[in-house]
């Protein structure tokens, strides 16, 4: 062990480390990597494409940075609205992760960069109802998560990719990228994060598609299992 090392096991726990801490011990957010065998890697009925096809509603809204603000509320103890410097001032991770979109194309290996969902989580600090969070974009979608499942430990607040500022047609300068579900669950130019006692069906989910949208189980319609 360096002499950093040796620093940093010393130092004083920060109030990020301490609140993870407390999640380990009661057994919250147990959602993490799922280890995978390389033949499981795509998931039934995927396949893989090079390039990042582009989907949305019909528009992609222009949010320059300067007028960019992420709110975070609901069922949490601290409510936060945070601009572009404040964001960028939460801790800062690196993610490589594959996407699977439920019109059946994968991507492998990107490169993500951003603020954790558990690292923003740790600051508003979710309330024991707190079951459930529903995604509001700049562009008027909505998706619905649970808790859980947001708080996946690989899930990241982006704002890179493969090393550059996100851009517009992906969903800068921010989505939320869940990688362990069908891609539509990560809401592109993300506004606004609620976290709720009860579930709360969001754009696709009441057009029929499936509430969670498991890639390995198919989970692609409402009837789906």
């Amino acid at each position: 062990m360096t002499d950093d090392a040796d620093d940093a096991a010393k130092a004083p726990p920060t109030k990020l480390t301490r609140t993870k801490q407390r999640w380990a011990r009661e057994g919250r957010f147990l959602t993490g990597r799922v280890a995978r065998l390389e033949s499981e890697r795509l998931p039934p009925g995927q396949h893989i494409v090079k390039d990042w096809p582009v989907l949305d509603l019909g528009q992609q809204p222009n949010i320059a940075r300067e007028r960019w603000r992420l709110d975070v509320g609901g069922a949490v103890e601290n409510r936060v609205s945070w601009d572009w410097s404040a964001f960028e001032a939460l801790p800062q991770s690196r993610e490589v992760s594959d996407i699977h979109c439920v019109t059946s194309w994968s991507r492998y290996d990107n490169a993500w960069g951003g603020a954790l969902t558990r690292d923003v989580l740790a600051v508003v600090m979710p309330k024991p109802e707190a079951g459930f969070v529903v995604l509001h974009s700049y562009d008027g979608y909505t998706t619905n998560l649970t808790l859980e499942d947001f708080a996946a430990e690989n899930a990241i607040l982006a704002h890179r990719w493969q090393g550059a500022p996100l851009t517009r047609e992906h969903g800068g300068p921010m989505r939320l990228v869940v990688p362990h579900l069908y891609f539509w669950k990560s809401a592109k130019w993300l506004s606004r994060i609620e976290l709720t006692p009860k579930d709360h069906p969001g754009f696709w989910e009441v057009n029929g598609y499936h509430n969670r949208g498991d890639p390995w189980t198919e989970q692609r319609y409402s009837g789906d299992e």
